[in-house]
């Protein structure tokens, strides 16, 4: 059976309701397309995990996909809070976890390593031990000292989005690289979304640059422009004028229903969508050819 499939089929077959997602990319990267396509299907009681929840989890929790949220740092890039996650975890109506950066990325470690939990030197974060029972502190064996432990997660479902990738999984992905490569050996599944699907000779001709080996996805998907409003290095900018604007559109459940029915479920696909944003926007999200020199992988 071929990995190669449509988002909508990707979601469909592999995203169920009660799952703990988690949406990858940090700043860089972030699978809109996919968190959209979750919308629009009416994926429900799901468990958003993220190291940074950014708009895509706003957009989901408005969408009244989420039950729970695990995140470390929680805010609109730049601008504030997440309106509309903050407003449901203070009336109680969305359960939570946090920890810190390291503390996410860390549980994701001893996911992908097969361990229950792995130790962390403590921090001054100690509000977040007294908030979190599942953040604990053990002895070191070695030294006697107390470390602080967190357990591993291992999502349901990861969703990456990377710039390239051949129709097996292999995958390239470059500029900031956030947790991608630790949540998808931590997942049970993972869709792969990619703005470019190329020949596997592309992905061996740099094989350091493949973070993420097709032996792990489950689905790749095509779907150029997938990050928007954040970014992929290479492709297009980030949208700067889209993060100020969603700390409006948030403000007022009735704007933000007026949003979700114009830009997600008044459109097909992603392809519909970037349509919809128009010629301008495309120009202003362009960026210049930036390239890296060449390696010679040649053997001696």
């Amino acid at each position: 059976m071929t990995k190669f499939m449509a988002l909508k089929d990707a979601i469909s077959q592999f995203v169920s309701d009660g799952d703990v997602v988690y949406a990858a990319g940090f700043t860089h990267l972030i699978p809109f397309a996919a968190g959209h396509e979750i919308i629009r299907q009416g994926k429900k009681n799901l468990t958003l995990a993220r190291a940074t929840p950014d708009l895509i989890y706003d957009q989901m929790v408005a969408a009244g996909c989420a039950k729970k949220v695990i995140f470390s740092y929680m805010g609109n890039p730049g601008v504030g809070s997440l309106r509309i996650v903050r407003a449901a975890l203070e009336k109680g109506q969305l359960e939570w976890e946090e920890y810190s950066h390291f503390g996410m990325i860390t549980r994701l470690q001893a996911g992908a390593s097969g361990l229950p939990f792995l130790p962390m030197n403590q921090t001054a974060a100690t509000d977040l031990e007294r908030a979190n029972p599942l953040i604990k502190r053990v002895i070191d064996p070695y030294s006697g000292k107390e470390v602080i432990t967190v357990p591993a997660l291992n999502p349901d479902v990861a969703i990456v989005h990377v710039q390239r990738a051949d129709k097996n999984g292999n995958a390239h992905l470059w500029g900031i690289v956030g947790e991608q490569k630790e949540v998808a050996f931590a997942a049970k599944k993972v869709i792969l979304t990619a703005e470019e699907v190329v020949d596997e000779s592309v992905i061996r001709s740099d094989p350091n640059r493949t973070l993420i080996p097709g032996f792990i996805v489950s689905a790749v998907c095509h779907v150029p422009h997938a990050a928007h409003p954040s970014y992929a290095q290479g492709y297009y900018d980030r949208d700067n004028e889209f993060y100020l604007a969603w700390d409006k559109i948030s403000e007022n459940p009735e704007t933000v229903k007026a949003w979700l029915d114009e830009w997600v479920y008044g459109v097909a696909d992603r392809d519909e969508y970037w349509q919809k944003l128009g010629a301008e926007k495309h120009e202003m999200l362009k960026v210049a050819a930036l390239m890296s020199e060449p390696v010679n992988y040649g053997k001696y």
